[in-house]
């Protein structure tokens, strides 16, 4: 990391998909938070739009806001955030800033996440997403806690980290030749993944919820089935990174086995919760079970490698 004292360089990464309405809102918010943390820390910032449309959708967006634009072909969240990296290299930063196209970020976002890098002892530092919603949102989901994410306290230490509103570390990149794996480019996980594998590197994973970040949910996610989905798909990454992070066929196995016992352990009493909510009638107590039970069935699924292809709809070509 380079030293407060020296004038560091800082990527503001932007992956998009054919969402260039939110993108202009986002871009709208960047030179205001960009000048701030070049005033306040003495650094230079850099800000890249990565487009993984093959139609360019946010061409016009991106240059019109002064970004560098990037297209990256290759589909998936892996390539996409893989693009930016390459990108963020070839600048010369000294560390990368991840946000969502579809988010907004609170006053001072980006100098709370530089700040706290600045300070030389986290080569990760993760910010907080809050999911906001225009309109009703359905009981159930709301109290299964569907779009409640785990919350940290201030400098509480992570075991992994989202790349929603993410910092990391170039040099720690560049030193363990660190990527995303392209095994998860349209599953996603590839966040935990990588974050997962610089932890075990040595690295140190820093929670700052001072770097607020809001995410509108479109009604489209706000189902039971999608949610139900999303808890599915969690469950099975998870697994599969706990299980890709031993070394040995040996350790391995026995990773397999232990999530296998986590996701028997989560289903069953997912169902016994149901139960209970059923007989007493209570709607927190079967939303919560049924996330239970998702959750579980995807890291008993995850344990053996299987994939949930999340994001593979959006790409898939319609025709006719």
């Amino acid at each position: 990391m380079t030293s407060e004292s020296a004038r560091a360089t800082v990527a503001v990464t932007i992956p998009t998909f054919k969402r260039p309405k939110q993108l202009k809102r986002l871009l709208a918010t960047m030179p205001e938070q960009r000048s701030e943390a070049e005033r306040d820390h003495r650094i230079s910032t850099v800000l890249l739009v990565v487009d993984n449309d093959p139609a360019g959708s946010a061409h016009e967006t991106a240059t019109e806001s002064g970004a560098t634009y990037i297209a990256e072909p290759r589909l998936g969240l892996a390539a996409v955030r893989n693009a930016a990296l390459s990108a963020a290299f070839a600048a010369g930063a000294d560390a990368i800033v991840f946000i969502d196209d579809d988010e907004l970020p609170h006053a001072s976002w980006l100098t709370t996440l530089v700040g706290r890098w600045l300070r030389g002892d986290a080569e990760i530092v993760s910010g907080r997403v809050v999911s906001t919603f225009d309109y009703p949102l359905d009981p159930w989901i709301e109290a299964g806690g569907f779009f409640r994410r785990v919350e940290f306290a201030d400098d509480a230490a992570m075991r992994f980290a989202p790349t929603n509103n993410l910092l990391l570390d170039v040099g720690f990149l560049q030193t363990h030749d660190l990527w995303f794996d392209a095994d998860f480019a349209l599953s996603g996980g590839e966040d935990i993944r990588l974050t997962s594998q610089a932890l075990a590197l040595g690295a140190r994973i820093r929670a700052v919820p001072d770097a607020l970040v809001t995410d509108p949910v479109p009604a489209t996610r706000a189902t039971r089935a999608w949610v139900l989905r999303r808890a599915f798909r969690v469950g099975t990454t998870t697994a599969r990174c706990g299980v890709l992070l031993r070394p040995s066929a040996a350790g391995r196995l026995v990773e397999r086995l232990a999530w296998l016992t986590r996701g028997i352990t989560r289903v069953g009493v997912g169902s016994l919760r149901l139960l209970l909510g059923l007989l007493s009638r209570s709607v927190s107590h079967r939303a919560r079970a049924a996330r239970q039970i998702a959750r579980g069935t995807g890291m008993c699924a995850g344990a053996f490698g299987t994939q949930y292809r999340e994001y593979q709809a959006r790409h898939t070509v319609k025709t006719g």
